[in-house]
């Protein structure tokens, strides 16, 4: 088995609230495209991921993991992320998601606890993040019951760069114009509270799950070992951040100053902007929207190195 840098290809998925800032940002579906979400890293039965790039090319995601061995790719159990571009046109569902606990109990696959780091926002444009100080699980049903649950949310004001965590058990929404990406656990299970008494495609209301969504609401978090918007180095012409750390996954922002070379001491994803690096010697271009999984022995330890460049560059691991 062949150990490289692993190009996939997004899947991409429609929703009543998607734009076309996927297609016209990254490149990624057809132009005029209307893109909710692009799924860039992904392993599951509702969307896998194929490769691009080298000997592998064509073959899905999950047909290589079984090749190589999941202890040479990722670790073991099933695959654990899941990450994402997501364009909102318009403004999301007020949702949460259910906790580990709650998805073994009710035969889920995982719980999802998920990141969000803002690519670009309109100016005003803001977010759901939590509930208003006081309200409880049961008031905040009620109110999804009588159409006034906007009154109970908690709204954040957002701009480009900015970071958020979104525990399991979180209430949220994206709001109107914002492009986010997303870091989660490897779960697609989310319980509307209420969604503005939208149709979907077929005409009638979408689903609401308030009853559910109520048994999984939470207004206090454990915070230990989790850690959000911190600066971790400034020198030489770089700058590296931990967007956001917790049980499930580790997000770092790097960003290169032109003409300097950095190293990753550890395996992972990268995600950039038409920039070329080096990987244990190979060159490999990252263009915008792009995701490359480094497999067990490419990255690990080894430099991954951008050759100079006229302008600065950001990436994300």
């Amino acid at each position: 088995m062949k150990f490289y840098p692993l190009k996939l290809a997004p899947v991409l998925k429609s929703a009543i609230w998607g734009g076309k800032s996927i297609p016209e940002t990254f490149g990624i579906g057809e132009k005029g495209q209307s893109v909710a979400e692009a799924w860039m890293m992904t392993d599951r039965e509702d969307g896998v991921n194929l490769i691009e790039n080298g000997a592998y090319t064509g073959m899905s995601l999950d047909e290589y993991i079984k090749q190589a061995g999941s202890e040479n790719v990722y670790g073991e159990g099933t695959f654990p992320l899941l990450i994402k571009i997501i364009d909102a046109a318009d403004k999301l569902s007020v949702q949460v998601h259910p906790d580990n606990a709650y998805a073994a109990s009710h035969g889920l696959d995982a719980g999802k606890t998920e990141m969000w780091y803002v690519l670009s926002a309109k100016e005003g444009a803001s977010l759901v993040s939590g509930l208003r100080e006081g309200v409880t699980p049961q008031a905040l049903k009620e109110s999804a019951l009588d159409g006034t649950c906007e009154n109970n949310l908690n709204y954040v004001p957002v701009k480009k760069g900015d970071c958020f965590y979104i525990p399991a058990g979180l209430v949220h929404a994206i709001g109107e114009g914002i492009l986010i990406a997303e870091i989660q656990q490897n779960s697609n299970t989310t319980y509307r509270l209420y969604d503005y008494d939208r149709v979907g495609a077929d005409g009638k209301k979408r689903e609401i799950h308030i009853d559910k969504a109520a048994e999984v609401v939470k207004t206090q978090f454990d915070m230990s070992g989790v850690t959000v918007g911190k600066e971790v180095y400034d020198k030489n012409g770089i700058k590296t951040a931990i967007l956001c750390k917790c049980d499930y996954f580790s997000v770092m922002r790097m960003n290169l100053e032109k003409n300097v070379s950095a190293a990753f001491a550890e395996k992972g994803a990268l995600y950039g902007g038409q920039r070329i690096f080096k990987v244990r010697r190979r060159e490999v271009s990252v263009y915008q929207g792009q995701l490359i999984s480094a497999a067990e022995g490419v990255s690990d330890g080894r430099d991954v190195r951008r050759r100079g460049r006229r302008d600065n560059c950001e990436l994300l691991k």
